[in-house]
């Protein structure tokens, strides 16, 4: 059985949550086959990815109180399942709709992996420990947006586009096996009430009721939208408008993605010296650089992939250091309420998300602007909103 402190852990948590990158990434080079395939359009083809943000939000909400009450190994075990299931469906899909359907039934269950992952490791550390703890889960996860545009521009080169739903099919069920063998259950006390509707409510509300943990919600979902804006609107602007091959995109899009290693790497050698919230500022810092360097790329007319890759590498740097640490802080005054927790956190993040990557994919048309003006935008507000609710952070970890 896996123990807490061990990496072996730390990596069947890190692989779990990384289900929400390959779900998204790996299938980004064969979008624009998808499109020619499925006879659709480009916005019903990024429908494909927003409508999987929002089965993502949607499954956190029932996953939450249902894994406080029975259990989170088996609320993995039937997540992953689903997330099978669909995936299947997804590569046998033969039209646009069907697809963005599967889709949906996939996020449902890749969601539950996500929820549970954080819970797990909420049921385990606290504080800036737990924050050094998705710090480290977040390095490892961070492989999988590197990684997953290369694999997918391979698989879709050599087979086609459904390949790549092929190889999350068995990313799934080696996950299964894993859970079912090695994990132990680490919920110590299960919530008493029974899960209903009413009892749902009940847990959301004393969650957001705490100001801290709505300031760290908010923070994570405008630095997660700005990302949202990018994987909505890259693969049709670098590859339609840049001239890239999937498989040249695949590694434009990995360069940048070694931002997110670089940033969790820094925070989780910073985060237990400067603590979380200085840490989530120095991230912020290089949100609003990276999105601002967007926008001058395209003001100053380069015509380079790298000129857009690289400022994007900063944002997700930035990225890097804000999300785990605010996932941490969010979800340290909560120890009974975890998985409530991390649902509604996961919910509200992924629905801006979503609302943001389909408003990119309205936009889009022959230029960039559309992707660069969402990232700029995310990246600054998400400053300022650290800065105006320092206040707010400062007041909950001072000892009453």
């Amino acid at each position: 059985m896996l123990r807490p402190d061990t990496f072996a852990l730390t990596a069947l948590l890190a692989a779990l949550t990384a289900i929400g990158p390959l779900s998204t990434d790996m299938y980004m080079p064969s979008l624009p086959d998808i499109a020619r395939q499925l006879s659709a359009s480009a916005a019903q083809v990024q429908l494909t990815l927003s409508t999987c943000l929002v089965g993502f939000a949607v499954g956190q909400i029932v996953y939450g109180p249902i894994s406080d009450r029975h259990g989170r190994k088996p609320v993995l075990l039937a997540a992953l399942g689903l997330f099978v299931a669909a995936s299947l469906i997804c590569a046998l899909s033969t039209s646009i709709e069907m697809l963005i359907g599967a889709r949906f039934l996939q996020a449902l269950g890749g969601s539950g992996c996500i929820m549970v992952a954080r819970a797990i490791v909420r049921d385990l550390y606290s504080g800036s420990r737990a924050g050094r703890e998705l710090s480290v889960m977040g390095s490892a996860m961070a492989l999988a947006p590197i990684i997953a545009p290369v694999i997918g521009g391979l698989l879709q080169t050599g087979f086609g586009w459904r390949s790549n739903f092929v190889a999350l099919i068995a990313f799934g069920i080696a996950g299964v096996a894993t859970i079912w063998l090695l994990l132990p259950e680490t919920l110590k006390e299960r919530a008493v009430e029974p899960v209903s509707p009413a009892s749902m409510l009940r847990s959301y509300r004393i969650v957001a009721r705490h100001p801290a943990y709505l300031s760290y919600m908010a923070l994570a979902t405008g630095a997660y939208a700005g990302l949202f804006a990018w994987i909505s609107g890259a693969s049709f602007v670098l590859q339609n408008l840049y001239g890239l091959t999937p498989l040249k995109f695949g590694i434009a899009f990995s360069l940048g993605a070694i931002g997110y290693l670089i940033g969790t790497t820094l925070a989780a050698r910073l985060v237990m010296r400067l603590g979380l919230d200085r840490t989530i500022g120095f991230g912020c810092c290089a949100l609003a650089v990276g999105g601002l360097g967007m926008l001058g790329s395209l003001a100053l007319g380069f015509t380079s992939a790298a000129s857009l890759v690289l400022p994007v590498g900063v944002y997700l740097a930035g990225l890097g250091m804000v999300l785990p640490q605010s996932i941490a802080g969010a979800m340290t005054p909560f120890p009974e309420r975890a998985g409530a927790a991390s649902a509604l956190f996961g919910f509200v993040q992924q629905s801006v998300a979503a609302i943001c990557g389909a408003t990119v994919g309205v936009l889009l048309g022959h230029s960039a602007w559309p992707v660069a003006g969402a990232v700029a935008l995310m990246g600054v507000a998400t400053l300022l909103l650290w800065v105006l609710t320092r206040g707010v952070r400062a007041r909950a970890s001072t000892p009453s």
